[in-house]
């Protein structure tokens, strides 16, 4: 089948191991038994398409359970509050090369985010002097979605298709945020 790269006895077992599987939980998960696992890694049979299709859902479902969204995530979260100033929030975002900031209470709470792209629309319909000392408040956008540390990349993945960024959060606090070019960054190294 042309552009269809079925993989190798050998590649099948490098994935299995790399996803944490042992030969008896794939089996199990694909809903298929241990010697036809044992037999497709040795090379001894050609599987059925679609055995082979659930045997690699399986394993893929492993590899993204196995990541750790904590090693992709930037920590610490850069905030600002909400009676900064925009001029602040310019200087952070020059300064670290950032594109978005949270903006959180006095309890820590997320109340909203300022986005460079809602800056540049602000600064073209006002003079830029006079959006500098408004205060961040007057500008923010909504919060960008909060997700727990236990999250799953696939859902990031999509949320990053709406969003500039997703924020990562434990009991209340955040903890981390990832971005659109964090997530390619993780996808290229493995």
């Amino acid at each position: 089948m042309a552009g269809i790269r079925i993989p190798s006895p050998k590649d099948l077992r490098k994935l299995r191991i790399k996803a944490g599987l042992t030969q008896k939980e794939l089996a199990r998960r694909a809903g298929v038994s241990q010697s036809l696992i044992a037999r497709i890694e040795k090379g001894d049979i050609n599987p059925r398409l679609s055995t082979l299709q659930k045997i690699l859902e399986v394993i893929n479902e492993a590899l993204e359970e196995s990541e750790d969204i904590t090693k992709i995530m930037h920590s610490p979260v850069i905030t600002l509050k909400p009676d900064d100033l925009v001029e602040k929030a310019v200087k952070l975002m020059d300064k670290y090369g950032i594109s978005q900031i949270p903006v959180v209470d006095e309890q820590g709470k997320i109340v909203g985010t300022v986005i460079d792209t809602t800056l540049l629309k602000r600064v073209l319909e006002e003079k830029s002097e006079i959006l500098f000392k408004r205060r961040v408040s007057e500008v923010m956008d909504p919060p960008l979605p909060a997700l727990p540390p236990s999250i799953k990349i696939s859902t990031v993945s999509l949320l990053l298709f709406e969003y500039p960024a997703v924020l990562i959060v434990d009991k209340g606090k955040i903890i981390g945020i990832i971005t659109k070019i964090d997530l390619i960054k993780a996808k290229a190294q493995s």
